[in-house]
């Protein structure tokens, strides 16, 4: 669980219903881009805690194009921040504009959002560029109260990037999921723990590792979990994990064995 600052938490409570109902009212209006970019200014101020006047930086130029917003903390770019009107939903092309900036710029994260959604993107510097949505918020149906939507809403916070709150989140996101899971459920080790229960547990059945294989990959895991890219990936740092576990036991010293007295 995310630590998140007193400071931090009475600036949920306090601003958030009010900006939900500052959003509501945008919306029925349909208002333009350009006032949609003032409202999110102020919840990056009010709710995320950031100075309106010297951490926020509008119509940021990178390379003769330009970014709605850029937070800079201490004269560096943290994330760049793509804003749309608030009645436009926030599609595939709205997310590549944003990436070129912070690919350009070279920074880590960037910020879809139309003031209601907000995503929260991770660039991947390799070629082609890429990115990964993290997390997404949606300010009309967060609940301040809860610890999840506390969590979600400290990823964007100025206290937050000091402690790289962010960064662990995503770290945490790539290990905790399904894909991983479906990759530890058809791992040798555990597959073998499997089939040691189940000879423990029912005396004269012989079951072999290949049979427990098919069954855990085919009839208990779901296909989408176990192909495709992030299934490969999740595989991979299993194995790299394992090896990395196995080595580390290696190259312990074996405890020393006290010589018995004669």
């Amino acid at each position: 669980m995310i630590s998140i600052p007193k400071k931090a938490t009475e600036r949920f409570s306090k601003e958030l219903g009010r900006y939900q109902a500052v959003l509501k009212n945008a919306k029925d209006r349909d208002i333009n881009e350009s006032d949609t970019v003032t409202i999110v200014k102020d919840i990056l101020s009010d709710i995320f805690g950031f100075d309106k006047y010297t951490d926020i930086t509008s119509e940021y130029c990178i390379r003769n194009t330009y970014c709605d917003l850029a937070i800079k903390v201490d004269g560096a770019v943290k994330y760049l921040i793509e804003v749309k009107a608030i009645g436009l939903d926030l599609k595939n092309n709205h997310i590549q504009q944003a990436i070129n900036y912070g690919a350009n710029q070279g920074v880590n994260w960037v910020v879809l959002t139309n003031g209601i959604m907000w995503e929260i993107h991770r660039i991947k510097f390799e070629k082609p560029i890429s990115t990964e949505r993290v997390c997404y918020i949606d300010f009309l149906a967060i609940n301040h109260r809860k610890n999840e939507d506390q969590e979600k809403l400290f990823l964007l916070c100025k206290e937050g990037l000091n402690k790289s709150v962010i960064e662990d989140f995503h770290e945490r996101a790539q290990t905790v999921n399904r894909f991983t899971i479906a990759a530890i459920l058809q791992s040798e080790t555990l597959i073998d723990t499997v089939r040691k229960e189940l000879r423990k547990l029912f005396s004269g059945i012989k079951v072999e590792t290949p049979e427990l294989e098919n069954i855990i990959k085919f009839e208990v895991l779901k296909r989408e979990v176990i192909e495709g890219e992030e299934a490969a990936k999740a595989s991979t740092r299993i194995r790299k994990a394992t090896a990395k576990a196995v080595k580390k036991v290696q190259a312990e010293p074996a405890p020393e064995v006290a010589a018995c007295e004669v």
